[in-house]
Order: structure tokens, then sequence, then C-alpha cells
């Protein structure tokens, strides 16, 4: 899905959401320099791999947090985690690095991401800003529509602490 297929996948839905269009961003020093309506629920997306290639796992953090891949690691019970491939990003979620967002997974035709989704979203105001599969908007809606989107989608969500 692309940027347009993902507006209208969420208003089939009847999912609430605003769009803050912006140049295209690549990381999140350049989406700071963005005015954003809401900067407290700006994630940040991590796309990783484990050793073996066998698993993939979107994490979805709060913009302003660090996550450290061996604590992760030892939290999540996983095998040693990298970040995975440009290749594997477009293949597996269909995007491109700097675009990285859970609503790639719609992209995911196989189920193979397993998100986690840092805990911290869900407090007040429930609101998480993502890229709708295209590095050039910001969409924001319930983190609770996007939790029910994963599922419904039957990729793995895990709520996390991070």
């Amino acid at each position: 899905m692309n940027k347009s297929e993902v507006y209208d996948y969420l208003n089939s839905l009847n999912i609430g959401y605003e769009i803050t269009e912006h140049e295209a961003v690549f990381n999140m020093e350049e989406m700071s320099a963005v005015d954003l309506p809401y900067p407290e629920a700006e994630a940040k997306n991590l796309f990783v791999r484990d050793d073996k290639k066998r698993n993939y796992y979107l994490i979805t953090v709060k913009g302003d947090k660090k996550v450290n891949l061996k604590d992760f690691k030892r939290a999540n019970n996983t095998r040693t985690l990298s970040f995975a491939s440009a290749d594997d990003l477009k293949s597996i979620m269909g995007l491109i690095p700097g675009a990285v967002t859970p609503l790639g997974i719609l992209n995911d035709k196989e189920h193979r991401v397993q998100a986690f989704l840092d805990r911290a979203f869900l407090d007040k105001p429930g609101l998480i800003g993502i890229h709708p599969n295209e590095n050039t908007a910001t969409v924001w809606l319930k983190t609770e529509d996007l939790m029910k989107i994963i599922k419904e989608h039957e990729n793995t969500l895990h709520l996390v602490e991070i």
C-alpha cells in the first residue's frame, strides 16, 4: 500500500486520523526540524532481524527514546538482533529506509514481522504519529486503532516497556 491507499484503508475502517504533510525525512534528526502538532506522540521505528534471518521485528518507541538491542534481546527473549537490510525492508514491508512504519505491516503478506509497541503510547493522549508508508507525511491516529490494524492483519503484536 502506498500513502493514498493507506488513507483509503483507514477510511474504510472508519478510523479517525489527522495528516501532517512535510518534506521527506529519513531520520529522527530531520524529523525534529518539522513542526508537528503532537510531538509527544511522534514514533521512532526500527526494523530488525535475528542473526539467523528467520525472525523480523518492528520496534516502535516514542521518538525521544533510545533502543539498546542487547537489552531488548534479553527482555524479549530473542536471538541476537541487528538492523535488517534495505532489501529485506523492501521485500517484506514494501518500504524504503526512512519510511519505516507499523503501517508497513499491511504489505507483509506472509505475516513475518512481529510488532513491538512501546506501552507509553497508551498514555494520554493515546495518540501515535507514524508515516503512512511514505516519509513525506505523518499520520496521527489513536494507538488503540493502530493496535487493532496490526492484530486484524494477523501480525503478532507485543506491548512492551522500553
